[in-house]
């Protein structure tokens, strides 16, 4: 059966007149060199009448990569509708505060159409709101601390910034930039304690695929500079980091709404949407991100002011990648970094064995395919910024309210509306 569609497939390519013999090739749903094999994304493709590329970005990324050539063949095949979430879970359900106090202030039409959460974003620059604002979400970052102090026996400031980066544990995703910057700053800390450090909670959550070494490897250095960071008494409090095991959607209901700042910050070009952004943003956390997935079109929503938005564009990873970088330049021109991957290395984190990180740390000098390094000092950078806007707390409550009044668009009501309307042809 796959023969014969490959068989039509082709004698339509053919019969265009456009294609050359590569571009054939690369058609075909047989790959013939070495062992040959279905290829079941192309195969998906042409037994497809409708393909959504998830987000803005993805979408073209498929037209001009992946897909290229089948979408030259079949152009009208590939559209985009950007993912959503269901505001029942994750408003509604999840943070009763913060859906109380909307009700109170804009009425309650925003629960059966989420859009109508845009009301409340006058109510920014309104201080009597903000405080409100402010105390829906200490009241969730405490309902956290004292989940943390249960579970795992560590106590937390819930007045400290609430940093969270929870999904699944990915090199893409790079949760191994986040602890490299929190080392960083743990560093920082203690070498100049006459600053005025903000406190800050950096919290991970999320579970590697059982055979994924570096994955699973990850999540242990994690676990390994929390604890070290953790007892740490120069520090003072100043900075703490909490792995929480066993991550699911119970715990995402809980940290979700009890979240300051959302981590979203994957190689540009390598996540197709995500959708915990819109969840955190949702719940009124201000996003550190990349411009990938659907980070591009929440950037678009909420306003550059209300984001803050680092690192490498997906052209530009992907000039690095083609016309060569040297990763251990770059580690070595940036002392921070430098420091961060010496300590981790020399087994600063792992003295019950030294050795633990060091093919971790040896493949960020020799490849870095992921730009952990290429993005680290823009990441930190952005990071004390994040410091500077918490600083100043009525601006930051504005911002995170702007975040939940401006993302009603990201909801999965939209998603299945356009997807009745343009792939489905059917009433809604």
């Amino acid at each position: 059966i796959v023969y014969a569609i490959n068989a039509q497939v082709l004698l339509e390519a053919r019969a265009t007149g456009k294609f050359s013999g590569d571009q054939i090739a690369r058609i075909s749903l047989i790959q013939e060199n070495g062992d040959r094999r279905v290829r079941m994304g192309n195969l998906a493709f042409v037994g497809s009448h409708s393909i959504n590329g998830v987000s803005a970005l993805h979408t073209e990324l498929m037209k001009e990569t992946v897909f290229a050539d089948l979408h030259k063949l079949y152009p009208d095949r590939i559209n985009n509708k950007t993912n959503g979430i269901t505001p029942r879970r994750w408003l509604i359900q999840c943070n009763p505060g913060l859906t109380a106090l909307a009700r109170e202030a804009i009425g309650e039409r925003f629960m059966d159409d989420i859009e109508r959460i845009k009301d409340l974003d006058p109510l920014a620059d309104n201080a009597a709101f903000r405080e409100k604002f402010a105390a829906v979400k200490r009241q969730n970052k405490a309902r956290l601390a004292n989940l943390v102090a249960d579970r795992l026996g560590i106590r937390l400031d819930p007045s400290a910034l609430f940093d969270i980066q929870v999904k699944r544990i990915h090199e893409y995703k790079r949760q191994l930039l986040n602890i490299l910057e929190a080392i960083a700053l743990y560093d920082q800390i203690r070498s100049h304690p006459e600053r005025d450090w903000m406190p800050r909670v950096k919290f991970f959550g999320g579970k590697a695929a059982p055979s994924y070494h570096n994955a699973k490897l990850i999540i242990k250095l994690a676990n390994d500079v929390a604890k070290v960071i953790n007892g740490d008494p120069s520090v003072r409090g100043l900075l703490k980091v909490v792995f929480v095991p066993n991550y699911n959607v119970s715990l995402a209901e809980v940290m979700m709404p009890a979240a300051d700042l959302s981590e979203q910050i994957s190689t540009a070009g390598m996540e197709a949407s995500g959708t915990g952004n819109m969840k955190f943003a949702l719940n009124g956390a201000l996003t550190i991100g990349t411009l990938d997935g659907a980070n591009v079109e929440i950037k678009e929503h909420v306003g550059d002011d209300n984001i803050f938005i680092f690192g490498l564009t997906t052209a530009e990873v992907a000039e690095r990648r083609n016309n060569g970088y040297n990763p251990r330049e770059v580690i070595e021109a940036s002392p921070e970094l430098s420091q961060a991957v010496s300590a981790i290395s020399s087994g600063v984190f792992s003295p019950d064995d030294p050795g633990r990180y060091r093919d971790l740390m040896n493949g960020l000098y020799q490849s870095d395919w992921f730009m952990v390094a290429a993005d680290f000092d823009s990441y930190a950078a952005c990071q004390r910024e994040v410091d500077a806007v918490w600083r100043n707390s009525p601006d930051w409550h504005a911002r995170a309210i702007r975040n939940v009044a401006r993302v009603g668009w990201f909801s999965s009501d939209r998603t299945i509306r356009q997807y009745a309307k343009d792939i489905w042809n059917v009433p809604v």
